[in-house]
């Protein structure tokens, strides 16, 4: 079942709202605490101005949620950070936001962005990636107006394919505003070019949601109202100007029109209050006097002695230039206008299977989960035990920066090995807000653990030809110093290598940490975010050429690693030939290894030799191993030595743009984690995480 429904379009005024609230209506008479989010909005609430949906939506449901709690990025901070090339910081924001909710409540309906304004060419996609992360299904929306019924089909059935491609389920569709004389013909489309599983509604145009009221009217000229303020909410079905004399003026009279005229025309102002209160006539929406003209001082004394219900609005701008731009609105529903927002979610329900779409909702079930979604569950679980985790590279300012990230995320407590007021300095030029007083920062010669660490080392490698000044020199080491506080209990964890190379980092570890009770090799997994799923790829930095008893015995410590990150492992001992194929000496040792992974393990479900291709791609997997419960589906892959190892997993995040988090060692009794020297910020931050998430186990 999933908890959230993502109500997408690919063009502005499909008239989305209605869905929004019709959903809403229905949801609600399912489960007491539902949320709304809208990641992006259009309007800055800085500015006063608030999404219409969404107050609408607030008010008429009472929903327990600030204005604030509903949005994550305004259209003008999106727009911003995608020209600085930001996208994954605003995947990340946005899942974070919306988690909150999402612990909060019983479900959360989500609406996608508006296509209004600057930056619409990036939006589609953005949404598409929005869904996809959030790892929820799709209702899409589209207008039909102005379009042939085969426009429109080809359309939605365009709309949908995207979504799928992303490998984001689709609930539903609605082609919104239809003339009726195509529902027939459209409908039969739809259900010709669309899955028997996805639900179709189709909705007729409405005028009455459509139409622009006053107040929407007043909006766009920011006009200064005169009379009737409490009745802006009157909505205008027709719009006529007064122009002509008074007797062929009211014969053009409609319902519920509105009347443009100049201000000076008083004849035409007086006769248009007449006639909305005359059975003889229809019902007059309101009066937009133009010209910068208003009538005289008598007339107006008049008209407010009359309590008329016709508001009246006064404009500078000539009458010409105020009808085109009454005839260029586009109508919202406002959260005063009651009438709009029940007619709204009566005509939902009159054309959405309701019923259908709640079994649908019941059934749906999540495939995989993406690299983002991913990341935010490591810093989640992360943050559910606090670690304390030591860097000792404190001279980089990669480290510091990511470091920032850490503390001002709460996600761990930093031990930095480094001179303070270097680190400080550091801080300043960098120009990172963060209180410094959040950090121990230490220099190991400085410190009062110093000559304990001295004393300690000694004492342990004395057997080894180490004397004490020996140890003191090791002790000035950074990275002694930090793996001695992790193996003192000073520190949990440790993250190093931005530096210094994998056996400056790993030796230290090696030499007093020790490797797990039961494991004799030290290895490493590289987390490999894809697009559409998280594998482990091991061993890719330790390792150069493992035996078979030390790659039966990688596999299985990838496989519990793959485990406490929440990732089923079905391992793929990778080879050059697949089954009984192949012949030679390399491919025997995949082999052996396998066989001897399995009686260890037989818990397990594990493969080889297997390729990579019959190990990730269902159709290859079974052309190659029919029988096999991981052929095509391997999520733990495990390769032959580390040159191979290496080179895969730079190709593959270099051409698929994977993100990939590690290494990550494994088989030590205390974590401690080595970095590339040439990693990233996000590679620190993220390997920092996963250290702290090794911590705890």
């Amino acid at each position: 079942m999933t908890n959230a429904i993502y109500i997408a379009t690919s063009e502005p005024y499909t008239g989305k709202s209605v869905v929004a609230l019709g959903l809403m209506n229905m949801l609600l008479s399912k489960a007491k605490k539902i949320a709304f989010f809208k990641p992006i909005v259009d309007d800055d609430p800085q500015k006063g101005k608030k999404d219409a949906t969404i107050e609408s939506i607030l008010k008429y449901f009472d929903l327990n949620q600030t204005y604030n709690d509903t949005y994550a990025f305004t259209r003008s901070e999106i727009f911003h950070m995608i020209n600085f090339n930001k996208e994954a910081e605003i995947i990340d924001s946005i899942i974070r936001k919306y988690k909150v909710l999402e612990e909060s409540y019983d479900f959360v309906l989500v609406e996608g962005s508006d296509f209004i304004g600057e930056g619409t060419a990036f939006e589609f996609d953005l949404n598409v990636s929005i869904a996809k992360n959030l790892g929820v299904p799709v209702v899409i929306v589209h207008s039909g107006q102005n379009r042939t019924p085969q426009e429109i089909a080809a359309a939605i059935r365009t709309a949908r394919n995207n979504f799928d491609d992303k490998e984001v389920q689709v609930l539903a569709v609605v082609a919104n505003k239809i003339n009726s004389a195509h529902a027939f013909e459209l409908t039969t489309l739809l259900k010709e070019n669309l899955p028997a599983r996805i639900i179709r509604s189709v909705i007729p145009e409405l005028k009455e949601l459509s139409n622009p009221t006053m107040q929407e009217i007043n909006e766009t000229l920011k006009a200064k109202i005169l009379f009737g303020e409490n009745k802006l909410t009157n909505q205008v079905d027709n719009a006529i100007v007064g122009a002509m004399m008074l007797q062929n003026f009211l014969t053009r009279l409609t319902e519920n029109t509105l009347v443009v005229t100049p201000g000076d025309r008083s004849d035409l102002v007086i006769g248009a209050l007449q006639a909305n209160i005359s059975k003889n006539y229809p019902a007059v929406s309101g009066l937009i006097l133009t010209g910068g003209l208003l009538p005289g001082e008598p007339v107006l004394n008049l008209i407010e002695g009359l309590d008329s219900k016709v508001p009246i609005l006064a404009t500078e701008r000539g009458t010409f230039e105020t009808t085109n731009k009454i005839g260029a609105i586009r109508s919202r529903i406002y959260a005063d206008n009651t009438a709009k927002i029940e007619l709204a979610i009566n005509t939902f329900e009159r054309y959405m299977d309701t019923q259908e779409l709640d079994q649908r909702i019941v059934t749906f079930e999540a495939e995989g989960i993406t690299p983002r979604m991913f990341q935010y569950q490591l810093v989640k679980r992360a943050k559910t035990v606090k670690k304390h985790i030591v860097l000792p590279e404190g001279n980089d300012d990669r480290i510091l920066i990511a470091a920032t990230r850490l503390i001002n995320q709460e996600v761990v407590d930093l031990t930095i090995i480094g001179d303070k007021s270097e680190v400080q300095a550091a801080f300043k030029r960098l120009g990172l807000s963060v209180d410094i007083n959040k950090f121990n920062v230490t220099k190991p010669s400085d410190s009062p653990h110093f000559q304990d660490f001295v004393q300690t080392f000694y004492e342990l490698r004395k057997d080894k030809g180490v004397n004490l000044d020996m140890a003191k020199d090791m002790m000035n080491d950074v990275s002694y110093f930090g793996t001695m506080m992790v193996f003192k209990g000073l520190a949990d964890g440790m993250v190093s290598g931005a530096v210094h190379t994998t056996q400056h980092t790993i030796r230290p570890a090696l030499q007093f940490v020790k490797t797990k009770p039961g494991v004799s090799v030290v290895s490493s997994v590289f987390f490999m975010c894809l697009p559409d799923r998280v594998s482990v790829f091991g061993d890719c930095a330790v390792n150069p050429n493992p035996t078979a008893e030390q790659l039966a015995e990688i596999a299985i410590s990838s496989a519990e690693s793959s485990l406490m990150f929440g990732i089923e492992p079905k391992i793929a001992m990778l080879s050059y030939s697949s089954g009984t194929s192949g012949q030679g000496e390399d491919v025997e040792k995949v082999r052996k290894a396998t066989e001897i992974a399995k009686a260890k393990r037989p818990d397990l479900k594990i493969e080889g030799p297997i390729q990579y291709d019959a190990a990730v791609d269902p159709t290859v997997g079974k052309q190659k191993m029919p029988d096999s419960k991981v052929a095509g589906q391997a999520t733990v892959l495990i390769f032959p030595d580390l040159n191979t190892g290496n080179n895969t997993y730079k190709a593959v995040q270099r051409e698929t743009g994977a993100l990939a988090i590690g290494p990550m060692l494994q088989g030590l009794n205390k974590p401690v984690n080595d970095l590339s020297r040439g990693c990233t910020v996000d590679d620190i931050f993220n390997t920092v995480v996963i250290t702290a998430i090794q911590a705890q186990v």
